[in-house]
């Protein structure tokens, strides 16, 4: 559905003229593992509660008594919408408590509970310290949500939740055959965030390929605008931006092969490409200056002060920038500018996948009562108060109908429908964590943004990576099948 940005440019393409300076400096980045944790979790927590009785309206046998004790993370979408659908489950059972927590230190926080084997009945796994869920499932630490999946949806009983939800969203909860090990409750559009009124002010569209986004950036640089900027102490973020550059540059199958561990798979000439073009804003001076020592919320709050036109990011950052972003504003994503006529794919290839993992653990003492929490939050009230609230789509297959939505969210749903069947969904982030986060992400992208390592050092470096992830018998695989 979308259109390639083929700019009719005789002679040498994009790959052709772009320049690598000279290696600079290496660091090493400090990792931390929930492996261990995981892997030594006792018998010593309570046992499950007993099951109640199936009904039409119980569908998966919740203890109508039984406490629930949910841990959400206090992110991006704030916790008022979990909160708002807690209200319905106390009001469907009146004598049930429901214990609510929310934090940003899942992993500090919950690891001990872990430990101990009385982790919580429905957590948010999200965040900078959100846990290796493929860990966790290759651990067996999380409950098959098969049974959530097959129940009826609440908003109508002749269909099953699994049939409400949007396209692929069940499918990221599978890691290994057909249970469903994660519900991803968001909806999230992954792309280049910029301000349209910003754009104007410039008398500038949005780059379609790579030529017109470094002549934009000079063009904002004369203006004392840097081009880009992005969370530098959260480099994991480029990602969102830089994955579908290389889809659409050499194919989806590079970004299968990536995620499947192959040999050499960060070597294919669309990655080093699109890493050669990534650090030739950082060369030319585009990228604001002090980004590598900015932390998420930074990096936007500069961005909504309109100091940086581009930064690279999921769709909650509406919600999660919404303090420091004026009214006239006009936030819209865009997918990534093409390299040039050769790419594989058109413009408009852009990353859209669930998020927002909210997992059950398999040691929950009231587990029906934590699927049931997410099969309320799957309904359509529900889904539309979320949105309202954080201006996110949800994984609920509607749920916007009557609603205004926002410049950025209406960009997300153009965007979508520009891409077509050109979505990808990269699969590091949930399959491999420590490997995406620390070290693909830090030790290596990171660092080539700050300018400490060229891309050919930088994917010699991340290629080392993932041969040493295949290689590890610890680290359980996963493949696009």
């Amino acid at each position: 559905m979308g259109s390639t940005s083929a700019h009719k440019n005789e002679g040498l393409g994009r790959r052709d003229v772009i320049k690598r300076s000279a290696a600079l400096g290496l660091i090493t980045i400090p990792t931390m593992s929930f492996l261990s944790a995981c892997a030594s979790s006792d018998d010593g927590g309570d046992k499950q509660v007993e099951k109640g009785k199936t009904s039409a309206k119980n569908p998966l046998g919740v203890n109508e008594t039984a406490a629930l004790d949910v841990v959400i993370f206090d992110g991006g979408f704030g916790q008022q919408y979990a909160i708002d659908a807690e209200k319905k489950y106390t009001a469907a059972f009146p004598k049930a408590k429901v214990k609510h927590s929310a934090t940003q230190k899942i992993q500090s926080q919950l690891q001990p509970r872990f430990n101990g084997g009385t982790p919580p009945d429905l957590i948010d796994n999200s965040g900078a310290e959100q846990m290796d869920m493929g860990v966790l499932v290759d651990k067996k630490q999380l409950m098959d949500l098969t049974a959530l999946m097959d129940a009826p949806s609440i908003d109508d009983p002749s269909k099953k939740v699994r049939d409400t939800l949007r396209p692929g969203v069940l499918e990221m909860g599978q890691f290994d055959g057909d249970p469903v090990w994660i519900m991803y409750y968001a909806y999230t559009v992954y792309g280049v965030w910029y301000s349209q009124t910003n754009l104007e002010k410039l008398d500038a569209e949005y780059p379609e390929d790579w030529d017109a986004m470094l002549a934009l950036c000079a063009k904002a640089k004369k203006q004392g605008v840097a081009g880009w900027t992005y969370p530098g102490k959260y480099p994991y973020y480029l990602p969102f931006s830089l994955y579908p550059f290389i889809a659409k540059i050499g194919g989806r199958e590079v970004l299968d092969k990536i995620d499947n561990l192959e040999p050499n798979a960060w070597k294919d000439p669309a990655v080093k490409a699109a890493f050669e073009a990534y650090y030739e804003l950082q060369q030319k001076g585009y990228i604001l200056k002090g980004t590598p020592g900015l932390t998420h919320i930074q990096s936007q709050t500069e961005w909504t002060k309109g100091k940086a036109l581009f930064i690279p990011n999921g769709s909650w950052v509406e919600n999660e920038a919404a303090p420091t972003t004026p009214k006239d504003f006009k936030m819209m994503v865009s997918a990534p500018s093409g390299l040039d006529s050769s790419d594989k794919l058109p413009f408009g290839t852009i990353w859209a996948s669930g998020g927002e993992p909210f997992v059950v653990p398999a040691k929950a003492k009231n587990p029906q009562g934590g699927m049931e929490q997410l099969r309320i939050m799957l309904s359509e009230e529900s889904s539309k108060n979320f949105t309202k609230q954080v201006k996110s789509l949800s994984a609920f297959n509607g749920g916007t109908d009557g609603l205004t939505l926002s410049t950025a969210m209406q960009a997300g749903v153009d965007a979508l429908k520009k891409a077509g069947d050109n979505v990808v969904n990269p699969r590091l982030q949930d399959w491999y964590v420590k490997l995406q986060k620390e070290q693909i992400g830090t030790a290596g992208i990171g660092e080539m943004m700050a300018g400490r390592l060229t891309p050919a050092e930088a994917i010699k470096k991340i290629q080392g990576y993932a041969d040493a992830a295949a290689k590890d018998s610890s680290v359980k695989k996963y493949r696009h099948q």
